[in-house]
């Protein structure tokens, strides 16, 4: 995937993300849980554009 198709992408969903918390109105709280969740399915799918996330499947924590 093109370099500018990744920004461009982070930036829709910024902006996006910019319009629904200005213009949208609704509980702080609601705020805050709607930007983490955005904010964590953006890094997951940057983590797959980047091929990291086969990576991350093989770790194993204790035996």
């Amino acid at each position: 995937m093109p370099l500018i198709t990744v920004v461009l992408t982070i930036c829709v969903v910024g902006v996006l993300l910019w319009l629904i918390n200005r213009f949208v109105p609704m509980q702080g709280q609601i705020k805050g849980i709607l930007n983490g969740v955005v904010v964590i399915v953006l890094v997951i799918w940057l983590i797959n554009v980047f091929g990291l996330l086969h990576y991350l499947t093989q770790f194993r924590v204790g035996q």
